[in-house]
């Protein structure tokens, strides 16, 4: 299966959305379809053995629409049109049409409403005149023509569009004007009414409505705007100890860069030389700047502060963490949250029961003794303040902007989805190593069991046994050696076992080096040792016991203290009314005490890597919604499993890429605020939503003829259009209103 991303220009509508969809689903080899109304892309998973993409573009072209393959989404930043919903060219073409639209309009409506609002009236015969309507009516026809052709396709093709319901009620207006006009000029003793100005103003104030959606719709795709923004178009490269400029689309990965104070560094990379401060709050969200040294990694568009310094290329192009945000803030702006389906179902069906309503309120007038003038009125009204658009722009703009504002904040949403059920869950599950806590443990304590062995071989030992394990705690005590000077021995068949510790061959002797669980399955007595783990556990410290041939001779321990805003994370996370719970490989008194520390009473201790994701599911079958938040590899599996997996960016590929909710700048405070966020999103997605459904549900009556009854009061087509024009509008400013939300 391969993904494409097509850039479509034509829609206008949901329903356009909708049918093209439709349309795409009942083709074989394509697996998933999805269209964003928003940002105007089609998101395709085909098989290319079973159809291509020009078969592909046969097919939207065929239902009146465009298609442009993209190059692939932030494939190169610079110069490359990401997240553009609507673009400059094609706005400006709309502009262009309403202003000419409306020049040619003006003589018209002077010509029929001049004298009823005190205008003087022009010296010209009645025939002049309506000869003149046709003229500048028919003219305005042709320059929004685009409108009448997209609109009688969908019609030709049995897949009805917004358009499809404009054309019908501007062409019924124009040719019914046309008839009369014929009959004028064959007897001009009877009377007539025209309805070019109504077929003229409604093609206006549509075009109007399509640029200023154009334009609106543009700025919910700020964010990515700015993240593309932030890459630097040049760097410094070092090359046989010169300093040379050159596009950062030609760096490689080996390169040394040099960066100045003030300049933002280019591509990702680790420090050769110098030192400075770097500004990273672009890319993870962190207020404080952080000191970077020889060996230090550096990222991309953040904003050397003060020192001079080299670094080596490690990550360049689409391989840069500023291009894998962009990738998956656009993918998660062209994703489709669960709530869409409800709207996404009433616009394909919505311009066929449109149409229905509008010829049963023509019909039934005529049988009311009503005009022929009377009852095409209503019908034109019906047809034209009829609107799917704000149906299908009440969800993508919403998420974009969601999205958008996570990012800006460090927090990746990779889809509508993860920002739906975010808001939902109930249940928030911490790892608590490298999560919780800061994952770099300090040896704090070490005991001797047998007097012979003394500190520094019990050390010496567990260092040498730890050499080649990749867990938090190897590293601390390796640390404690190296700080001591202490020679290392030679491990021989080492293993690693997996959530109990460690076993080698060093110097002839078999070494256990773990957790009570891995001493009891080799047969070891623990309990002359419980006492003293016990206190230092209700300390917060791991114990990791030392044997040597199945004799204890050693405990050391080792703290790992929680990470700065663990503990306003939990406070905010609880005034949302949502619980809090930890999993830890760790004992129960270790996960305890840690708990107690960051404010977390339900603690999952002990829990094997593997059996992670099975404890997740436990949760699940008690009716919980559940988001787990980890790090590690031993975490993608359950970050998977949960309801909402929740990935610090600082942790592995691995567990990155298993999250649905990626936070790029390892606070757990933006936890909180991605669950925040959810919410805020939701609630404007409901309020565009119930806005979409009340203005149709309101309107469509209305423009019926509902109140004529009570009142004589009859909706004119014209103002039925201005309305229609401004409901699409109004929803994508509510959405824009996102953007002044403060955190």
């Amino acid at each position: 299966m391969n993904k494409i991303v097509f850039k479509i220009s034509g829609m206008h509508c949901a329903s356009c959305a909708a049918n093209i969809e439709q349309a795409l689903k009942k083709e074989a080899g394509v697996n998933s379809v999805n269209v964003n109304l928003a940002n105007e892309k089609l998101y395709l998973e085909i098989d290319r053995q079973k159809i291509s993409v020009p078969g592909i573009k046969k097919i939207i072209s065929g239902l009146g629409y465009q298609l442009n393959e993209e190059d692939g989404v932030a494939i190169e930043i610079h110069g490359h049109d990401h997240g553009r919903p609507a673009s400059e060219e094609n706005t400006r073409a709309i502009k262009r049409r309403f202003f000419l639209s409306g020049f040619l309009s003006l003589p018209i409506l002077y010509l029929v409403m001049g004298e009823m609002i005190g205008l003087p009236g022009l010296a010209i015969s009645e025939a002049s005149q309506i000869l003149i309507q046709f003229i500048l009516a028919t003219a305005v026809i042709v320059v929004c023509f685009d409108i009448w052709r997209i609109g009688y396709r969908g019609l030709i093709k049995l897949r009805p569009n917004m358009d499809s319901l404009i054309f019908i009620g501007t062409a019924t207006a124009y040719f019914y004007s046309v008839a009369v006009s014929v009959l004028f000029f064959l007897a001009p003793a009877g009377q007539f009414f025209f309805y070019y100005e109504s077929a003229v103003l409604i093609l206006v104030f549509i075009t109007l409505g399509k640029y200023l959606e154009a334009k609106t719709k543009g700025k919910t795709s700020q964010a990515i705007k700015k993240l593309i923004g932030l890459a630097p178009k040049e760097a410094i490269l070092i090359r046989n100890g010169e300093e040379i400029k050159v596009p950062v689309a030609q760096l490689k990965v080996g390169d040394v860069i040099l960066v100045k104070p003030g300049q933002t560094i280019p591509v990702d990379g680790l420090v050769v030389d110098g030192h400075s401060v770097v500004d990273e709050k672009a890319i993870t969200g962190e207020s404080l700047p952080k000191e970077k040294k020889a060996g230090d990694a550096v990222v991309g568009a953040t904003l050397n502060k003060t020192g001079v310094f080299t670094f080596r290329a490690e990550k360049v192009g689409a391989d840069t963490m500023l291009a894998q945000i962009i990738k998956i803030v656009e993918q998660a702006m062209g994703s489709k949250a669960p709530i869409q389906r409800l709207a996404d179902k009433i616009s394909f069906y919505f311009v066929p029961t449109v149409i229905g309503i509008a010829l049963l309120s023509f019909f039934v007038w005529l049988l009311f003794g009503q005009t022929l003038a009377f009852a095409l009125s209503v019908f034109v009204a019906v047809l034209i303040i009829a609107c799917p658009c704000a149906l299908g722009l009440a969800t993508p703009t919403a998420v974009m902007m969601g999205t958008g504002l996570g990012a800006e904040r460090g927090i990746l949403i990779k889809s509508g989805k993860a920002l739906e059920i975010a808001q939902r869950v109930n249940l928030i599950i911490f790892d608590k190593t490298g999560t919780l806590t800061e994952g770099e443990p300090v040896v704090t304590d070490i005991l001797e069991v047998v007097f012979k062995f003394h500190q520094s071989e019990i050390l010496r030992l567990a260092a040498s046994v730890e050499k080649y394990s990749e867990h938090p705690l190897a590293g601390a005590i390796l640390a404690e050696a190296k700080e001591k000077g202490i020679q290392l021995a030679e491990a021989e068949n080492f293993e690693a076992l997996a959530g109990q510790g460690v076993r080698a061959d060093i110097e002839g002797h078999q070494v256990l080096f773990g957790t009570r669980q891995l001493m009891v399955e080799n047969k070891i007595n623990i309990l002359p040792i419980e006492e003293k783990m016990a206190v230092w556990e209700n300390q917060g410290k791991t114990v990791m016991i030392l044997a040597l041939e199945n004799s204890i001779i050693g405990l050391i321990a080792a703290a790992d203290t929680l990470k700065k805003g663990s503990i306003a994370a939990i406070e905010m996370i609880k005034k949302m009314g949502k619980e809090v719970g930890m999993i830890t490989g760790d004992n129960e008194r270790v996960a305890r005490a840690i708990g107690r520390q960051a404010g977390i009473s339900e603690i999952l201790a002990e829990v094997l890597p593997l059996d992670k994701a099975a404890r997740i599911k436990e949760l699940q079958a008690d009716g919980n919604i559940v988001a787990m938040v980890g790090d590690g590899i031993n975490d993608a599996p359950a970050l998977a499993q949960a309801d909402l997996g929740v990935a610090m960016g600082s942790g592995t590929d691995v567990a990155i890429e298993s999250g649905d909710i990626v936070l790029i700048g390892d606070d757990l405070r933006q936890a909180a605020l991605a669950i925040d966020l959810s919410r805020y999103t939701m609630r404007k997605i409901k309020q565009n939503l119930f806005w979409a459904f009340i203005y149709n549900a309101v309107g469509i009556p209305v423009a019926a003829g509902i109140f004529y009854f009570f009142t004589g009061w009859l909706l004119n087509p014209i103002v039925a259009a201005g309305a229609m024009a401004f409901s699409s509008v109004s929803v994508v400013l509510n959405s824009l209103s996102m953007k002044f939300k403060r955190y």
